[in-house]
């Protein structure tokens, strides 16, 4: 799923208010963590992710693995939080057509 730059940015002003779901500590990356992503996706389709290391190529490698796992998209990264998107089959956040 594409989404223009319109559909972007409605999905960045819904995450304004959110407080990452997710925080990823000194484990990193298991599968119980993908797993809560996943349902925490299904769950809101839109949530924040804080990924605690300051390593940058880590990082970069912890996102394209949870992208890869969790089909989601990667809205933005600012800092140690990214913001990922997957709509559900229910549809919850109406996005603006392109």
């Amino acid at each position: 799923m594409n989404l223009s730059n319109k559909q972007n940015k409605h999905l960045k002003s819904l995450a304004h208010r959110l407080k990452p779901v997710i925080l990823l500590g000194k484990n990193g990356l298991t599968q119980g963590v993908l797993t809560e992503i996943d349902q925490a996706l299904e769950h809101h389709e839109l949530i924040k992710v804080k990924i605690a290391t300051d390593d940058r190529e880590m990082k970069q490698l912890i996102i394209d693995a949870i992208i890869r796992e969790t089909k989601a998209i990667n809205i933005t990264k600012i800092g140690h939080i990214i913001l990922l998107f997957r709509q559900s089959k229910g549809k919850k956040i109406d996005l603006p057509r392109e």
